[in-house]
């Protein structure tokens, strides 16, 4: 018999003993990350269930039970409970109609392993039963868990001819959970249908690359997608190497991981370049400006104060980290509030208008370049700016 899922924290919630009475014995079984995570012996965050009841019926008993749901993915049969230790989300069993690499039309179903055969990678296709935490693995699941394997179910080809994306999910899940040499046969597939990977929506490429790069060590599975021609599909501005150096400074400077940034340090030192992949990635505003910042890298990093007062601290620190500097000067530092208004010079019988924002400025500028001294030499720079 395979092994028992632990006791996990999240295994003990009342709530969800509640849920999984609510839609009775033998209809529910948990499935997927929570699952895969805990046998690893990670945290789980999302718990999902799977069950044959369709959703109609999943409806209908958890408003029995009182527990308040919201059909968020009906059409494919997901219902979300609302619990308050964590939403669970309930999806019947399924079967694959049609797809198109994009979209996929099912039909329920009430056979577990039809349900298990129609996911992406064996390690995913992991269900446990809410009384016993019996694992059931249809696909040798658990055996790649140990092994540090990600691999397809079945065909690696029809797997992602279904869904494209899961090339990317493939690298994602390789980078987190896998071991080298990796997978032959995931790895020729993923390297032979990237082309598929064009006919995806940006931005479910964009939110793919950034879960791969928030990763703590990318670098090799990034390196790997290059040389099989995955990432010059998605991204070829990308320079693979780039991205080995910014993660050891992101360590040496104790910087957490973060993927715009890393997502700046595969692209080209060029913030037209960087717009253009930021549109291209529907990024949202703060990112694209963000990703746009840090292009601008290699300018004025020396004075790493006078940077951030100017860009920002998270954009300084990102340039600092992409150019290899030291982040010590901002360790604790909040950007100061420069003390000269514009009312000071009007008062000096400066006329309102162009030259009071050219004296600001002037000030301004040489208060950043003395490192931003107090109000007194504040007075005395403008003394000065107005003698001249």
């Amino acid at each position: 018999m395979p092994e028992p899922l632990p006791a996990a924290p999240w295994t003990q919630r009342e709530d969800l003993a509640e849920l999984v009475a609510a839609l009775g014995t033998g209809n529910a079984r948990y499935v997927g990350g929570a699952v895969r995570d805990t046998l690893l012996g990670l945290e789980a965050s999302d718990i999902d269930i799977a069950t044959p009841l369709e959703p109609a019926e999943v409806i209908a008993r958890l408003d029995a039970a009182g527990i308040r749901c919201v059909p968020t993915g009906l059409k494919h049969g997901t219902i979300t409970a609302i619990r308050d230790a964590g939403n669970v989300e309930i999806t019947t069993l399924r079967r694959d109609i049609a797809t198109d690499g994009r979209h996929a039309e099912v039909a329920f179903s009430h056979d577990w392993k039809e349900d298990a055969g129609r996911r992406d990678f064996t390690i995913n296709a992991l269900y446990a039963d809410p009384a016993t935490l019996e694992v059931f693995d249809w696909f040798g699941g658990l055996d790649d868990l140990r092994s540090k394997r990600v691999r397809f179910i079945g065909d690696a080809r029809q797997r992602i001819r279904e869904d494209h994306l899961r090339i990317l999910r493939y690298f994602r899940f390789q980078a987190r959970f896998g071991s080298q040499p990796a997978d032959e046969e995931s790895e020729k597939a993923c390297s032979e249908l990237a082309p598929m990977l064009k006919g995806l929506s940006r931005e479910r490429v964009g939110w793919e690359l950034q879960n791969l790069l928030a990763l703590p060590d990318p670098e090799p599975t990034v390196t790997r997608m290059a040389e099989l021609g995955v990432l010059d599909v998605v991204l070829p501005e990308a320079d693979a190497a780039a991205l080995a150096p910014l993660i050891a400074a992101e360590g040496r400077e104790g910087v957490a991981p973060d993927p715009i940034r890393r997502l700046a340090g595969l692209l080209p030192p060029d913030p037209t370049a960087a717009e253009r992949v930021a549109a291209r990635l529907r990024l949202p505003i703060s990112q694209k400006k963000r990703l746009m910042l840090a292009a601008g890298r290699g300018s004025d990093e020396r004075e790493p104060r006078a940077l951030a007062y100017r860009i920002g601290r998270e954009a300084a620190i990102d340039r600092l980290l992409l150019t290899g500097q030291s982040t010590a000067p901002l360790h604790g530092w909040e950007a100061p509030v420069f003390p000269l208004k514009g009312g000071a010079i009007v008062a000096r019988g400066v006329e309102a208008g162009p030259e009071v924002a050219r004296i600001l400025r002037a000030v301004e500028a040489r208060w950043i370049a003395e490192g931003f001294p107090d109000d007194e030499r504040v007075a005395d720079l403008l003394e000065q700016r107005l003698a001249e």
